[in-house]
């Protein structure tokens, strides 16, 4: 199969979806690989090593586009990238189709194949391609989040973990998933006083086990949070619905109990945001303030730190990407039902449910295109 790798566009994403190394594993599987020029520089990965691994360089993204069976990205394409899709090209990336419509039709228009990362799900309800880069969001959001609740930031001036004799910061965390998770030890870790919410009972007794003693665990329900939104120096959201939008934890009308100078950190922005009033942002310009409450929703935020990001991304994407190479997608899809559950778009039809229902379109059957 021929694979191409274009340069992401998106503000400030400075990852590449194949690194040097996987591109040597599709060479050993016999496949031609062609990379973008300059495509894996944010990530310190030069044209040269590509080359050395058995890729070839092409100058343009509209060449990687045209001469590519299966493309593998990073970020959804965006608005630039749509002409350059042809009909029955496999396009494997993150999507999050159900919080933007207009690339919804624009894919449904080209006539591609969307395989989308954020849906691959395994029998036990994991999402493996969704995690390494839940991992790098969760823990930077409260990276960030601290960053911002500095003063010359225009934050309310606390130190996370306190000092000894001046209380720590209290951080809720609205999901106990992969994000929530690793914001909560992240936030542990640098003392804050941490709450994390989920409305599954037997989560909240895993984390209850595994998280240190300054983590509470708290039931997720309106009352619960409009309680604990009061005392929050730092608001994490990270609930994900795979494939679906994620519902609006904290209302607009909320925001006038929250401190301010608190900062809001929606990890869930891509899938739409769990704050009514997140808005997406970028790494050039990554706040904004309602109602004094700084909001920070960069929906690339992995792509701060691309190198740790690509091979993390890539150590999770590739033995999927392998398969859709070696078999074509169809064979892959029929034969592996994780990646079955990835296929969103397929020749002008949705064929994922919360897709479809996000935007009111017709649902097809996805058995239908793989016999």
């Amino acid at each position: 199969m021929i694979i191409g790798v274009p340069k992401e566009i998106k503000n400030n994403e400075n990852r590449v979806a194949l690194t040097p190394a996987g591109v040597s594993e599709f060479k050993k599987h016999g496949h031609l690989i062609y990379i973008q020029s300059t495509a894996g520089i944010g990530s310190g990965f030069t044209d040269e090593e590509y080359i050395k691994a058995g890729a070839s360089i092409l100058p343009t993204i509209e060449e990687t586009y045209a001469i590519a069976e299966m493309i593998i990205k990073v970020k959804e394409p965006i608005e630039a990238e749509y002409s350059l899709i042809k009909a029955n090209q496999l396009l494997f990336t993150y999507f999050h189709f159900a919080s933007y419509e207009p690339l919804t039709h624009a894919m449904l228009k080209s006539g591609a194949t969307c395989l989308a990362y954020e849906t691959v799900e395994k029998a036990d309800r994991s999402l493996p391609l969704l995690v390494p880069m839940s991992e790098v969001a969760g823990r930077m959001s409260v990276q960030q989040g601290a960053k911002y609740l500095e003063k010359p930031m225009g934050g309310r001036g606390i130190l996370l973990g306190g000092v000894p004799g001046v209380k720590p910061a209290n951080v809720l965390v609205l999901g106990g998933g992969i994000v929530g998770t690793q914001a909560a030890k992240m936030a542990a870790g640098l003392g804050a006083r941490v709450t994390i919410m989920d409305i599954s009972i037997p989560r909240l007794r895993q984390l209850d086990d595994i998280m240190p003693a300054n983590v509470d665990t708290v039931f997720s329900n309106e009352y619960n949070i409009r309680e604990a939104i009061q005392k929050a120096d730092l608001i994490i959201g990270a609930v994900l619905i795979p494939g679906a939008k994620a519902p609006n934890l904290i209302t607009r009308d909320m925001l006038k109990t929250i401190r301010d100078g608190a900062v809001m950190v929606d990890v869930a922005v891509d899938q739409g945001g769990c704050f009514e009033t997140t808005k997406p942002t970028t790494h050039a310009d990554p706040i904004y303030v309602v109602d004094g409450v700084i909001h920070y929703s960069v929906a690339n935020m992995p792509g701060a730190v691309p190198y740790t990001s690509t091979l993390a991304l890539t150590n999770a994407t590739l033995p999927y990407a392998l398969q859709l190479a070696d078999k074509g997608w169809k064979k892959a899809c029929a034969d592996n039902n994780d990646l079955k559950l990835g296929l969103n778009v397929i020749d002008g039809k949705v064929v994922y449910k919360g897709v479809s229902d996000a935007f009111g379109l017709a649902y097809h059957n996805v058995d239908q295109f793989l016999n």
